[in-house]
């Protein structure tokens, strides 16, 4: 649970550490899911004469770097196994788990009420030591939501599968602007991030505050408040996830199918984020309506076959200053 100065300074100042969520022995499953899917995907591409080494001796925190920097040309054939359609797309039960997870759960009642759903946006994320991608630059989630949620409060937990540091691309935040509003974003070239230009974010990038966080803690964010990571540098991955929780009062679809989607309903009926499924995980008033393990298979598996808009949001491109000659 959070203590009261916990509490106080996630809701005053947009960002809270909690140090111990999750044991190792309880990361311990994902970490093993995703390594086959690593395996797997090695196996497939040497099977089809596209590798010649799969690099088996290798471990949970190098064998990915290994394999992607012999062929650098098949960074996304990896990416796309571990992280799927739009990087939510692993539903293994270790997955699951770890967002139904009694602990964070608690913790969640504290800042969005007892009635939790699952936001449909969770992520796994492999910051590949040097890998371009793996900088997400100045942002905040909202800017990815529907405009009519921007007042919600759907809540990031960015939780590190290892300890993440300085070195190998903790997150940074800009704290007490996260009461200003969505900032102007702009969208980013083919990595599909949007970013804050530097003469849009609400302070200096010199004055962004790094946040290191202990493998099995979590980094709590709200919306609203700007944050990015850097490359790593060091010579391991840094394995993280950020899932992300909203009342159940928030507009949601965890109760809709995706053809019983309208871009004409009032706002309240449409998802913050449309494209993939929420799900309940925690109904003190109606515990029937919590979603199953296979629930949750069957509504993510929904979500991947369509392809829906995010209503409200037309973020122009991006155009980095270039330094004249």
């Amino acid at each position: 649970m959070l203590t009261e100065e916990q509490r106080e300074q996630f809701f005053q100042v947009g960002y809270v550490v909690v140090p111990h969520i999750y044991t190792q022995e309880e990361m311990e499953p994902l970490r093993s899911e995703l390594s086959e899917i690593i395996h797997s995907t090695a196996a497939r591409l040497h099977a089809e004469g596209k590798i010649s080494d799969t690099h088996a001796e290798e471990g949970f925190y190098t064998r990915l770097t290994r394999l992607m920097d012999d062929h650098p040309e098949l960074t996304w054939d990896y990416l796309r196994a571990i992280e799927g359609k739009g990087g939510g797309g692993h539903t293994g039960e270790a997955m699951f788990d770890l967002l139904t997870h009694k602990g964070l759960l608690d913790i969640m009642a504290q800042l969005v009420g007892e009635e939790i759903v699952a936001s449909s946006v969770y992520r796994i994320r492999p910051k590949v030591p040097g890998l371009e991608r793996g900088a997400v630059p100045w942002h905040q989630d909202s800017g990815y939501f529907a405009s009519h949620c921007d007042k919600e409060m759907i809540v990031t937990c960015w939780i590190p599968l290892v300890d993440a540091t300085l070195e190998n691309g903790c997150l940074y935040v800009i704290p007490k602007t996260h009461e200003n509003g969505v900032f102007a974003h702009k969208s980013r070239g083919p990595s599909g991030y949007l970013i804050i230009p530097d003469a849009d974010l609400p302070l200096p990038e010199a004055e962004a505050i790094p946040v290191p966080v202990p493998a099995g803690g979590a980094l709590l964010l709200t919306n609203l408040t700007p944050h990015c990571s850097y490359l790593n540098t060091t010579d391991t991955i840094r394995w993280s996830l950020d899932l992300r929780y909203q009342g159940r009062g928030a507009p949601t679809n965890a109760f809709q199918t995706p053809g019983e989607f309208d871009l004409n309903a009032p706002p309240t009926e449409i998802a913050c984020y449309p494209p993939e499924g929420d799900f309940v995980v925690r109904s003190r008033r109606d515990p029937a309506s919590v979603h199953t393990y296979r629930q949750y298979v069957e509504r993510r598996a929904m979500y991947d076959k369509v392809s829906l808009p995010v209503p409200g949001r037309s973020w122009e491109p991006y155009q980095p200053l270039v330094e004249a000659k």
